[in-house]
């Protein structure tokens, strides 16, 4: 799932400094989540958040991968600290 968004994604997001760490579904009162998270060697602020959601949002909205069955699309930096 991560190398088909990082697909989509391509080069987009190299020059905010951020790439794709993680790509996976969640479920949360009963809505299904998919959930992209960014890492970087920089801290991650907001707007950097904000731009890459932006673009990220655009390129999967383009390729269509999402399902029918996905509610919300969530797009979030890593924690540092965290493997």
């Amino acid at each position: 799932m991560k190398e088909e968004v990082e697909k989509i994604i391509g080069d987009s997001i190299k020059d905010l400094n951020v790439v794709i760490d993680q790509v996976y579904t969640s479920e949360e009162e009963g809505k299904k989540i998919f959930n992209i998270v960014l890492d970087s060697s920089e801290v991650i602020d907001l707007n950097k958040i904000t731009e890459a959601s932006k673009i990220i949002n655009e390129k999967i909205d383009e390729s269509k991968y999402l399902s029918d069955d996905i509610d919300e699309l969530d797009i979030f930096s890593k924690e540092k600290g965290e493997n």
